[in-house]
């Protein structure tokens, strides 16, 4: 395992439904912060959080997709984010993990937004994904799944886990308050990458984008503004913590009923 994980964390006020251009966003921002192993873009980065999967979606072997695997190769990094996918008459809200070696993973959203209606535009994945980067293991999630520990729980190890959001202003204190919970509760790193600006539906997202440790101690907040964050994750430190408050032996076992 490499002791120190650089990792990215991008926000931006996403095109609506324009795919190309908020690539070009990423790779400009990318581009002044060279260097990372990681890059992690917020929920529906190529369209906003949409509820016409119709009008969007791609196959996975789509442009962008492609796209992503080609940026993956070039800078030499594992590359995040969700993105609306067509699988037959099936559309999901599919997280994609691209690997600079040509790896292609992917975790498709477990708990649809059916405050908004996701759950009538879009199918439930109904499996957890843990990969390993740099001998890091990452757990990933997306968004509303943020509001379920036990989807969350940490059973199997992971090192960092990620969600990845369109999560409106009007709830930022619920976003900041879950995500330091599911650190401190799951004795690990955890980022929240959120989006800025206004949706077509005009609703407003205020970003908040985070990092905070395996203690609750904040390493990253982008705030409201366009930006992008980086910062060295530390295996030593973590697992120093864990040895001195071994606390996740004592944790509940279960077994997860889809």
């Amino acid at each position: 395992m490499k002791n120190n994980l650089r990792i990215s964390l991008l926000q931006w006020s996403l095109y609506w439904h324009q795919a190309e251009k908020n690539l070009c966003k990423f790779k400009q921002l990318a581009d002044n912060h060279p260097g990372s192993d990681l890059y992690v873009l917020p929920e529906m980065f190529t369209t906003g959080f949409t509820m016409k999967p119709k009008e969007v979606a791609e196959p996975m072997d789509g442009p962008t997709i492609e796209a992503l695997r080609k940026l993956s190769s070039e800078m030499g990094a594992w590359i995040l984010g969700s993105v609306v996918i067509r699988v037959g008459q099936q559309h999901f809200n599919r997280m994609i993990a691209s690997g600079p070696d040509g790896q292609l993973l992917h975790y498709d959203k477990r708990h649809l937004f059916s405050f908004a209606g996701e759950n009538q535009h879009y199918t439930a994945g109904n499996q957890r994904l843990s990969l390993e980067i740099q001998g890091w293991r990452v757990n990933l999630q997306i968004c509303y799944d943020l509001r379920f520990p036990v989807w969350s729980r940490n059973t199997d190890g992971s090192q960092l886990i990620i969600y990845v959001a369109n999560w409106p202003a009007s709830r930022s204190s619920v976003w900041k308050s879950l995500l330091s919970a599911r650190a401190i509760e799951n004795q690990c790193y955890v980022a929240g990458v959120n989006r800025i600006g206004e949706d077509a539906n005009q609703l407003s997202y205020s970003g908040d984008t985070r990092l905070i440790d395996f203690n609750g101690t904040l390493l990253i907040d982008l705030g409201q503004d366009e930006a992008i964050g980086t910062t060295l994750l530390s295996a030593e430190d973590l697992n120093s913590f864990r040895s001195k408050f071994p606390f996740l032996k004592d944790r509940d076992q279960f077994k997860f009923i889809i």
